[in-house]
């Protein structure tokens, strides 16, 4: 027989496991034991997989030559790298290490079985990366190629390890790991000290244990080891432990107490995270909590809501409202209760000013204002500025602002905006208890938080334009800045057109001062001067609420004065016509007939029959209204105003003047003032002037009903009654709120008027006609 020979390439090394292995387990023996490797020691270990894993395994042909393997991709420079033999006997080693240690732990309980298994796992732990260092050559090229070629089962030998522990010890002690971990944490929520680091320490290892299958590095942790072998288990055992607790707490607690504890308890839940739990268990851990200390609990939470609002507890308040804002959508009950005891409040306050939050603007505004600024400030502090909570306090005080004890007396819901511009007008008008301009400006801010709810906007302005025109014509206005400031923010709130009117007053004024100017000019330049000091206002009839006076025989001493103005203003403005507003005008009358020397400050009306007795020592009240033209029972109101002030004296009662009772001038009048103001408004103009001014309002209303509908028709062209209304009310909503029964009214109008028409063979329907 020929003999074969073997030959071999002397530049290429082969190496058999066997010739390794025996030294290498012994260093990882070492490696595993904790023992002391010195650093040439760890070379050594690593040069030996190395080498084995780039050793030349040649195969023998059956002619008995040799051949080496090609090279390729996967066999760098011609050599086959192998691994497979080292890869088992290093899966073997870590089994069979792992099922020695077993015997060690597999008996042990509660925090013996923690410390065992949490000590254990930190040294295989460590153990296992040095293995692992030893191993990178392996790793690097032999794992890797052999997990590209769709052998997923192999793994890195970290991850190897890993798996290993996870088979062999975590299976056999999971349970008894987790159920002694769970007790460990009862006990720190009843108020003991633990040992944290054994906690920690299983939680790390289930993290760690926690393997992404497709890689064969592991990266990418999906947690299910760690969800389903404790978070679970935790998460059903935290619920068990605090509905347990939270029902006992209540029974024996206050609610007030009992929130404290379940804020503490959430703060603690979240500590308990951070210090050894995984990140990702807080969101679950936090849903748990809440629902079992919380939302389980709502219906108690709302009993004692109302309570705490009652006892004014704003900090219990605010804790309970941080405490349900946890739950979704579970504010909706705290808001509404919010808004009917705002309400309930609202109307008491104003209910125990009595009659004279009716008469007196400041009581009633003042009463408003409390109760908004009261709960603004909870609804800022407790309740966090929360949109719902705002909200809620702007439907209540919409609420008992717009219907109340006032506006139930005077039998209309326009008595809130009146009693507003009122108080504005006192607010504006010159006075001696005038406040700073500072001070001022922030209680119209004021004025504008109480405007944002009232309803009947048009009714404010209507009274808000009347005063300021007075203001502004008596020349009584304490501050142009703050009026200018008022109308800004009326413009703000309610547009442009809202303020138009107001803003052109203002404008008229300063166009008179002008005007006054250049008639005192147009006198000097004349050489025609008048006997007296005459001065006008010119004001636009479209922007001002002033009605033409009744008839009256302006006094001789005054004729001359007007007819000269009249003829000066048409030169200037020809085709312009002047209405003279007597009711509206005032002047000074100095005394001669007194001990001392008087300046009257007076209405035209009350000069005009002051300056009868210049002719006249004694005159009949019938005598008085034929020579000054004024109505009889108007003359009777100047009159008593005069014979209060003492001024004039009556043969008769002055409370029972009839038409021949003799008027005369009281000579012995005295007052400590030289310059006496008797113009006071009179209760019946004052009346007259409240009453045209709701009429007015009422016609108005209808004009922008029908404008409303008309706008609307124009554009649907067809449109269901109840729609229509709806869309009449939404457009009107910022201006005032309609009543329903007058939106019909003014359909009907505009039907008689064809601007639209009932649809034929359709129910309450209504087409626009062009």
């Amino acid at each position: 027989m020929a003999s074969h020979k073997r030959d071999c390439n002397p530049g290429l090394k082969q190496i058999d496991l066997d010739q390794i292995w025996d030294d290498l387990r012994e260093g990882i023996e070492q490696v595993y034991n904790r023992q002391f490797m010195p650093k040439p020691r760890y070379m050594e270990l690593y040069t030996h997989v190395y080498n084995y894993c780039t050793s030349v395994h040649q195969k023998v042909q059956r002619n008995g030559s040799t051949s080496k393997q090609k090279k390729g991709p996967n066999n760098p420079g011609g050599a086959q790298l192998i691994g497979l033999e080292l890869y088992k006997k290093l899966r073997d080693f870590l089994r069979n290490y792992l099922i020695n240690l077993l015997k060690d732990g597999v008996d042990l309980m509660d925090e013996d079985v923690l410390q065992f298994y949490t000590r254990q796992w930190e040294e295989y732990q460590f153990s296992s990366k040095v293995l692992n260092g030893v191993c990178a050559y392996l790793n690097r090229h032999w794992v890797r190629r052999e997990h590209e070629e769709g052998k997923k089962t192999i793994r890195e030998i970290y991850q190897l390890a890993l798996l290993t522990w996870r088979d062999h010890l975590f299976k056999q002690l999971n349970k008894q790991v987790t159920a002694a971990v769970l007790k460990l944490i009862e006990r720190e929520r009843n108020g003991e000290t633990i040992n944290t680091r054994l906690v920690s320490g299983v939680i790390n290892c289930y993290v760690e244990l926690s393997l992404n299958e497709t890689s064969p590095v592991g990266k990418g942790l999906n947690l299910t080891v760690y969800k389903d072998s404790f978070e679970n288990v935790f998460l059903e055992d935290t619920e068990r432990f605090y509905n347990r607790e939270s029902t006992e707490f209540l029974r024996q607690n206050p609610v007030t107490e009992y929130m404290k504890k379940a804020e503490q308890r959430l703060a603690e839940e979240g500590k308990r995270v951070q210090v050894y739990l995984h990140e990702t268990t807080l969101d679950r851990l936090s849903k748990c909590c809440e629902q079992v200390l919380i939302e389980k609990h709502l219906e108690i939470f709302h009993a004692e809501f109302q309570n705490l609002l009652d006892a004014d507890k704003d900090e219990d308040l605010g804790r309970m409202y941080q405490l349900v804002a946890r739950i979704p959508d579970g504010l909706g009950e705290l808001r509404n209760l919010l808004e009917s005891h705002i309400a309930a409040q609202g109307l008491q306050a104003i209910e125990k000013c009595g009659e004279s939050a009716l008469n007196d603007p400041k009581v009633y505004v003042n009463a408003t204002l409390e109760v908004h600024k009261k709960y603004n400030v909870l609804v800022l502090t407790a309740f966090n500025n929360d949109s719902g909570f705002v909200a809620a306090l702007d439907k209540a005080c919409g609420r008992f602002i717009n219907n109340n004890a006032v506006t139930r007396i005077a039998n209309a819901s326009s008595k809130s905006p009146e009693l507003l511009a009122k108080f504005c007008d006192i607010l504006l008008k010159k006075s001696s208890k005038n406040p700073e301009e500072a001070e001022l400006e922030d209680t119209l801010n004021q004025v504008m938080v109480v405007f944002k709810y009232i309803e009947d906007k048009d009714v404010f302005q209507k009274f808000y334009s009347k005063m300021l025109a007075k203001r502004l014509v008596q020349h009584m206005s304490a501050s142009d800045d703050a009026e200018a400031s008022m109308i800004s923010k009326l413009k703000q709130a309610c547009g442009f057109e809202y303020t138009s009117k107001l803003q052109r007053m203002f404008q008229d004024i300063g166009v008179s001062k002008d005007l006054n100017e250049q008639f005192k000019n147009h006198l000097i330049s004349s050489n025609e001067p008048l006997d007296i000091d005459f001065s006008i206002q010119v004001l636009s009839s479209g922007s001002w609420p002033f009605q033409q006076s009744f008839l009256f025989s302006l006094p001789a001493e005054l004729e001359k004065s007007v007819h000269r103005f009249t003829s000066f203003y048409s030169g200037q403005h020809s085709g312009r016509k002047l209405n003279w507003l007597y009711n509206m005008s005032k002047g000074e009358l100095h005394t001669n007939c007194f001990k001392n020397r008087y300046t009257l400050q007076a209405s035209t009306f009350q000069m005009a029959v002051l300056l009868e007795f210049n002719v006249h020592k004694k005159l009949s009240v019938l005598q008085l209204s034929e020579h000054t033209g004024i109505k009889f029972d108007f003359l009777i109101q100047v009159l008593q105003i005069l014979l209060k002030s003492k001024l004039l004296i009556c043969d008769d009662d002055e409370a029972d003047i009839h038409s021949q009772s003799q008027i005369s001038v009281y000579s012995g009048y005295k007052n400590k003032k030289l310059r006496v103001n008797i113009n006071i408004p009179m209760k019946t103009e004052m009346k007259i002037e409240q009453e045209t001014t709701h009429k007015h309002i009422e016609e108005d209303r209808k004009l922008l009903i029908q404008a409303a509908i008309v706008r609307i028709m124009k554009m649907r062209k067809v449109l269901k009654h109840q729609q229509l209304v709806g869309e009449v009310l939404t457009q009107l909503a910022l201006k005032f709120k309609p009543k329903v029964h007058i939106i019909k009214k003014c359909i009907d109008i505009l039907i008689e008027k064809e601007y639209l028409e009932r649809t034929e063979g359709q129910k309450d329907t209504y087409s626009y006609l062009a």
